[in-house]
């Protein structure tokens, strides 16, 4: 297919094309297009890639199995390069630029791409699901994101923002549709089966609605498909929490006069007085320490989450975030969930695992009656921050809940409404609660879950 004579349109732009139409034309009509396929492979073929890179039911996985050198490739595969030439250079690189490369690009994009989002119809498989799990993983890492950074799962964004917007809850809705169509019970049923799961929001939103119905192995297996979840998110969020000590420097506890808390600097500033020059000696009459007590005020952490079926991720992300507060000193943590009626899960917080367990997804919102069970929690207003985690779409009873909300509010609380506390993405929120909350002087948060772990450790420092 190359050619020598540049009179006419470019050789490598006709081949770039036709590996994008038959992109296009695979992901909106799953019919092959015979003179796209056969005009794909020989484009492969001739620039040296293996045409299993045309195969939808090869995984990338299986791909860089067969060709190691091809990882490399995939990696950042679809983050635009940062332009630091002049115009100059830049016109030059143009005219220099290897457009087979640019080929070889489109066929490495067109794999990732084809295998996340064309999914077909029909059952799915344990190995099906988990294939594509592994593809959406490498469609991130093609993005520059961690693992799970755009499917809110285990991963999460360096800044807590979106790095690909719009791309995580699409991503998100193509994983749950792939669980719904798979047969959960009889795959849990059977350990070799299960054992080939990849444990996701999905996933686990699936086995939370479904665990009263699931027995012996199947149950056994489930819980343990949560429990591998609840773990991987812990580590994420325990990190992003011991990034900075909670607490503020205590200024009126002297310093230990230990060596590791000697102020080198502040000791050789204060001492310059007594240098001798004649004998080229600083003679140090008194030693500076800094100071490392922090102030321990006791402060108690109130979460209300709605446990509705809309607030599944952020449910899950905030028992696993209380249970780790619950665990730094002098924090007392109270959990309460929600929907027509609350339940204290303040006895299980430190073991986010049993408090999912005890959830019951679905049903509406009554934030009343969750509000009448948190309020004898208030001991100390001052001292106490309350998180509200919903969509504030109330069962008629908009005006009851924020008028609970302000009182809490006036009397002290520090009170912070959530939207959404996700790894990825964000979903909508009552506008008329969004516009009073704003108000009241307290915007709801929504979107990352760095977001909320940012505002509880400015509050308990």
């Amino acid at each position: 297919m190359r050619q020598t004579d540049h009179s006419g349109p470019v050789p490598d732009d006709n081949r770039r094309q036709v590996l994008y139409w038959r992109l296009l034309a695979r992901l909106f009509d799953p019919e092959e297009q015979a003179g796209l396929e056969s005009a794909s492979l020989a484009v492969v073929q001739d620039i040296g890639l293996p045409p299993a890179l045309l195969d939808p039911q090869t995984s990338v996985d299986s791909i860089v199995q067969r060709h190691p050198e091809l990882a490399a490739e995939f990696d950042r595969l679809m983050v635009p390069e940062t332009e630091t030439e002049t115009e100059t250079e830049v016109a030059a690189d143009e005219d220099a630029r290897d457009r087979a490369a640019e080929v070889r690009r489109a066929a490495l994009v067109s794999k990732v791409l084809l295998n996340v989002f064309a999914t077909g119809s029909g059952p799915v498989s344990a190995g099906q699901l988990s294939r594509w799990q592994s593809d959406a993983g490498w469609l991130e890492r093609a993005l520059g994101c961690p693992p799970g950074g755009l499917r809110g799962g285990r991963g999460a964004t360096p800044d807590g923002g979106d790095l690909v917007p719009g791309i995580g809850p699409e991503l998100g809705a193509i994983e749950a549709d792939l669980v719904q169509r798979m047969h959960l019970r009889e795959v849990l049923a059977d350990p070799e089966l299960a054992a080939r799961l990849t444990p996701s929001m999905s996933l686990i939103e699936q086995l939370l609605r479904d665990k009263d119905n699931l027995s012996g192995v199947a149950l056994a297996n489930a819980k343990a498909l949560i429990r591998r979840f609840v773990d991987e998110v812990a580590e994420v969020l325990r990190t992003q929490v011991e990034k900075s000590t909670v607490g503020a420097v205590d200024r009126s506890v002297p310093p230990k006069r230990v060596f590791r808390n000697l102020d080198l600097d502040r000791t050789i500033w204060k001492n310059l007085t007594n240098y001798s020059p004649e004998e080229e000696r600083l003679y140090v009459d008194r030693l500076y320490y800094r100071h490392t007590a922090r102030k321990t005020t006791p402060q108690r952490l109130i979460v209300v989450v709605d446990q509705s079926g809309s607030m599944v991720d952020s449910m899950v992300n905030c028992t696993i975030l209380a249970s780790i507060f619950a665990g730094l000193p002098k924090v007392d943590v109270h959990l309460i969930a929600y929907d027509t009626r609350a339940l204290d899960l303040t006895p299980w917080v430190n073991e986010p695992f049993e408090v999912l367990l005890r959830t019951k997804l679905g049903g509406g919102n009554d934030g009343p009656v969750a509000m009448a069970m948190a309020r004898p929690k208030i001991a100390e207003p001052k001292n106490t921050v309350m998180v509200w985690i919903s969509d504030f779409y109330e069962f008629n009873r908009s005006q009851p809940l924020f008028e609970g909300i302000e009182e809490v509010h006036r009397s002290g609380v520090k009170f912070i409404p959530v939207g959404s506390v996700t790894s990825s993405g964000r979903q909508e929120v009552n506008p008329w609660f969004r516009e009073r909350f704003k108000a009241l002087g307290t915007p709801v948060i929504s979107g990352h879950i760095n977001k909320l772990v940012h505002e509880l450790k400015t509050f308990l420092a």
